[in-house]
């Protein structure tokens, strides 16, 4: 018998074998032992992860001798027949090479026959995204009312393509990519089948080169055996595929959080030399970094194949980084993995993006000002601390009074009222308290130099400005002399506040030269 690769001689042939898609298994188990069955159904799923060999199970699951069963003998000759792709009642087609109207129409014609032996006959067309629109149209009536005995299983890894009148006819099931630790686990359950030595970090680093493919995992062992032999090691991976060991990885990252920056660079100049592929070895530190992170979130999670002593030490160097920073690490490192795909010097990129990433540790944010804030601002739990200790609002409330404006509604309130005359017979002494208080909110307007030309009316206006605050000043003269003596305040109630002991007479006033200019300049009238 010819040599069988390792992808096709341990393709999973019942539903237990099926590995990191029990979503779909468990459903289409329920169908079968519940005679829930659809007419379509449409695998969905990256390349690798078993959309086939889930399609071929489902059609020995359905043409059991016996009846649809979910435990059927896989090594039955009718059911080997499926397998090998050798049935009459379960006919592959490949979308790819028969995605024309024609091809559709013949099936159309053959779809009325019943099976030969079997109970169903079953139709699985891959790559179905690769048919033309006219084949979709030509199809859609035949997949909305096939007869009884037809089922119709579609696979694609673009669903995008298909259009949606055909996905609205089947049932949807969406295999996702199969996760590290299985793929890991499957791979050594393969050597010691093959009674090859896998080292556990050998398994780990094919499965991180797999990305969720197991078929590209299996692949990959077989060429491992091809070239190693019966031992494989991590080293022997990494020589072949250009993977780099977690040693490396954890170097990098250390370097990284010890903001290291010469020292990370001559180790990614190194790497460079010897030929490792930098978008591999960027896709990674960035896993490295993404599980450091879940880390510190879920302290149970997974290493990711690094060995325990280099788990705890990255793990120790990232007790002291917030889970911000390296949030912002792996921004800036995931946004110069879609710049290398195109770029002609990749190591040019890496190089700036560790850079850009050693600077977003040291970088201050908006998280750390209001840390700061909150631990040495206002507390609620701490309110004696701002009351006792000297702060600069103390000078703001103690010191309002000696504005202008707040002094005269101040010592308002402190003189009688205006109805103070019906109780006292001595009206006019409160009166002249608040003039002579409000004096000092005049004298800055005496201090303020006028722009004014001379000869202009505005700065004769200025002058009596200035001449009007001698007078006021002289009329709480005699107010204050009289206070003691009841008697002597009598004479100034016969004279009101309008005239003043040293005012001039009325009519030296109107003939002043200044009063005559600005008469002149305005135009205007003296009334009698």
């Amino acid at each position: 018998m010819s040599y069988q690769v390792f992808a096709r001689k341990y393709r999973p042939r019942t539903f237990s074998d099926v590995l990191g898609q029990d979503h779909v298994v468990q459903t289409l188990r329920n169908a079968i032992e519940q005679n829930r069955l659809a007419h379509a159904y449409l695998f969905v799923g990256p390349r690798g992860t078993g959309k086939t060999s889930t399609a071929r199970i489902f059609a020995k699951a359905l043409n059991n001798p016996g009846g649809p069963s979910v435990d059927f003998d896989a090594d039955h000759p009718d059911l080997v027949e499926i397998a090998e792709g050798r049935s009459l009642d379960v006919l592959e087609i490949d979308g790819a090479s028969n995605n024309g109207v024609e091809q559709v129409r013949q099936l159309r014609e053959t779809v009325q026959y019943v099976p030969a032996k079997a109970s169903y006959k079953i139709y699985y067309i891959d790559e179905v995204h690769m048919l033309s629109n006219a084949a979709f149209n030509a199809l859609l009536k035949t997949l909305e009312e096939p007869p009884a005995h037809v089922k119709f299983i579609f696979a694609t890894t673009e669903p995008n393509k298909i259009l949606p009148t055909i996905i609205s006819r089947c049932q949807r099931f969406d295999l996702r990519p199969i996760p590290t630790d299985i793929i890991a686990r499957h791979l050594r359950h393969i050597a010691s089948e093959e009674g090859v030595q896998l080292d556990e970090p050998a398994a780990w680093a094919i499965a991180k080169g797999a990305e969720g493919g197991m078929r590209d995992a299996q692949s990959m062992l077989d060429q491992l055996v091809s070239f190693c032999g019966e031992n494989i090691t991590e080293a022997n991976v990494q020589q072949i595929f250009g993977f780099t060991s977690g040693e490396t990885i954890a170097g990098l990252v250390s370097s990284l959080f010890k903001k290291d920056t010469s020292t990370l660079l001559n180790q990614l100049d190194e790497l460079a030399s010897s030929g490792k592929n930098l978008s591999q070895l960027l896709t990674e530190l960035i896993n490295t970094l993404r599980s450091l992170l879940i880390h510190q979130i879920n302290s149970g999670s997974g290493r990711e194949g690094l060995s325990e002593e280099i788990w705890n030490e990255l793990t120790a160097l990232t007790e002291n980084i917030p889970g911000d920073r390296l949030l912002a690490i792996i921004d800036v490192l995931s946004s110069s993995e879609a710049d290398m795909r195109w770029a002609t010097n990749k190591q040019l990129h890496l190089e700036l993006a560790l850079i850009r990433a050693g600077q977003a540790l040291n970088e201050i944010r908006i998280s750390d000002v209001i840390n700061a804030l909150e631990k040495g601002g206002f507390n609620d739990a701490e309110p004696p601390t701002l009351t006792t200790s000297p702060s600069p609002q103390a000078p703001a409330v103690a010191t309002p009074a000696p504005t202008a404006p707040s002094a005269i509604p101040e010592a308002l309130p402190e003189t009688p009222p205006p109805s103070a005359p019906e109780v006292s017979p001595e009206p006019a002494s409160p009166t002249p308290e608040p003039v002579a208080e409000s004096v000092p909110a005049e004298k800055p307007v005496e201090k303020k130099p006028s722009p004014r030309k001379p000869g202009s009316a505005l700065s004769a206006l200025d002058r009596l400005m200035e001449d009007a605050p001698e007078v006021r000043e002289e009329e709480p003269e005699p107010a204050p002399a009289a206070a003691p003596e009841p008697q002597a305040k009598k004479e100034p109630e016969t004279k009101p506040t309008e005239a003043t002991p040293t005012a001039p007479p009325e009519e030296d006033f109107h003939k002043d030269p200044l009063i005559q200019d600005a008469l002149e300049i305005f135009k205007g009238k003296l009334k009698a």
